[in-house]
C-alpha cells in the first residue's frame, strides 16, 4: 500500500480516524509492590520494568548480538509477509496487541492488500496515541483507530465494514510472559473476540540449549542486568522505597525441562527495604522474581492453539530454528 518518504510525513501532527478509551483499570505500582513484597516469593510484575528508562535499556536491548528475538522474528516477518497477505486477503482488520514501533507492523501493512484498518491496542494512553499517530503519519490513507484497553481482559473491538477479516497480531514472544495455563486462556478469549475465519499472528520463543538463551537474558555488557535493576531505582525514585541497587544482582535461569526462563533479581546479603512504614525483609540469597519466559516447541504450542479455540494454518521459523511465527484461524464452533 501507499506510504509518503521522509520528507513528507512531517512532525506526525495530523490525528487519527479514531481513539476509542476503554478506561482501562491502571494496576497501581504502590499497592502491586506492597503485594509482590508481601508473598511467599517475592516479586514484582514487569509491566512495571517500563518506565522511561526501562523502555530505552529495552530498546538497547533489542540490538545486542546476544538478544536474537527482535532481528530474528521480523527476518521472518519479512519472507512471510507475502503468504500472510495472500491468505488474508483484501480489506483486512490489523489489530496489533501492544503498540511498539512500527518495525514489525509495517511489514504486514507493507504486504496487506488495501487493509479496512489498523487497530493498535495499549494500556498507555500517551504511548498509545503517539504510536498510533507515527503509523497515521506513515499511512495517511489508513484508516487508525486506537484502543486504549487492558488487552488482556474483555472489550468490543472497533466495527468493520466489507467482507474482510480480522488478524490479530501479537509479535515479541510476550506470549511467554504469561504461565501456560493462563496463556491458554488468554488466546481463549481472543479467539472469541476476533470471530470465526479471523486469523491471528503470534511470534513464539523456541526451546533451544542454555547457552543460547541465558546470554540472551544477561548478557555480557550488562544491560539486561541494568534493566531488571532499573526497577528498583523506580521503586525508590516514585515510592520513597530504599532498596539498595547495589544490593541486588540480576540472574537469568533457564529450566530445560519446563522450558521456563526465569529472571530474578538476587539479594547479595541480608536486608530490609522499607515502603509506606513497612519492612520487608530479604535473606542472602533471595530472589526477586522480576519475569518469567516460557520457551516451547512448535506441537506444544499449536497444541495450546487448538485448546484456546484456534486451528494453527500456517508456521514458519529461522534457519537455525531460533524463533517462530504462528498463523492460527479460530476455528469453527462444534456441531
Amino acid at each position: 500500500m501507499y506510504k509518503p518518504g521522509p520528507d513528507e510525513i512531517g512532525d506526525l501532527a495530523a490525528d487519527i480516524a479514531a481513539f476509542h478509551d476503554m478506561a482501562p483499570d491502571m494496576l497501581d505500582f504502590r499497592e502491586a509492590l506492597i503485594e509482590g513484597l508481601s508473598g511467599a516469593r517475592k516479586a514484582i510484575p514487569c509491566r512495571f520494568l517500563y518506565d522511561e528508562r526501562g523502555s530505552q535499556l529495552f530498546d538497547q536491548i533489542c540490538e545486542l548480538p546476544e538478544y536474537y528475538p527482535t532481528r530474528t522474528e521480523i527476518g521472518i516477518l519479512r519472507r512471510i509477509a507475502p503468504a500472510i497477505a495472500r491468505i488474508a486477503g483484501s480489506g483486512a482488520q490489523l489489530i496489533e496487541l501492544g503498540s511498539g514501533s512500527s518495525a514489525k507492523v509495517g511489514i504486514l501493512l507493507d504486504a496487506l492488500d488495501r487493509p479496512h484498518s489498523y487497530v493498535p491496542i495499549d494500556i498507555s494512553r500517551e504511548h498509545l496515541r503517539a504510536a498510533a499517530r507515527r503509523i497515521q503519519a506513515i499511512y495517511p490513507r489508513l484508516r487508525v483507530e486506537a484502543v486504549c484497553a487492558d488487552f488482556g481482559q474483555s472489550f468490543d473491538l472497533p466495527a468493520m465494514q466489507g467482507e474482510g477479516r480480522r488478524i490479530g497480531f501479537y509479535p515479541g514472544s510476550t506470549i511467554g510472559n504469561l504461565e501456560p495455563v493462563e496463556a491458554i486462556a488468554f488466546l481463549g478469549g481472543w479467539a472469541d473476540r476476533l470471530g470465526r475465519g479471523a486469523l491471528m499472528i503470534v511470534g513464539v520463543d523456541l526451546r533451544k540449549e542454555r547457552a543460547v538463551l541465558e546470554p540472551a537474558y544477561d548478557d555480557a555488557q550488562g544491560v539486561t542486568a541494568a534493566f531488571s535493576l532499573n526497577v528498583l531505582a523506580r521503586a525508590n525514585r516514585e515510592l520513597g522505597s530504599d532498596f539498595m541497587l547495589d544490593g541486588f544482582r540480576h540472574r537469568a535461569l533457564y529450566d530445560a525441562a519446563t522450558g521456563r526462563m526465569g529472571i530474578d533479581l538476587i539479594s547479595l546479603v541480608d536486608q530490609s527495604v522499607t515502603l509506606d512504614g513497612r519492612r520487608f525483609d530479604f535473606a542472602q540469597g533471595e530472589p526477586l522474581h522480576i519475569e518469567n519466559s516460557w520457551k516451547y516447541s512448535l506441537d506444544d504450542f499449536q497444541a495450546m492453539a487448538r485448546r484456546a479455540g484456534f486451528t494453527p494454518a500456517a508456521v514458519w521459523t529461522d534457519e537455525r530454528a531460533l524463533f517462530s511465527v504462528h498463523l492460527l484461524e479460530v476455528a469453527p464452533p462444534a456441531r
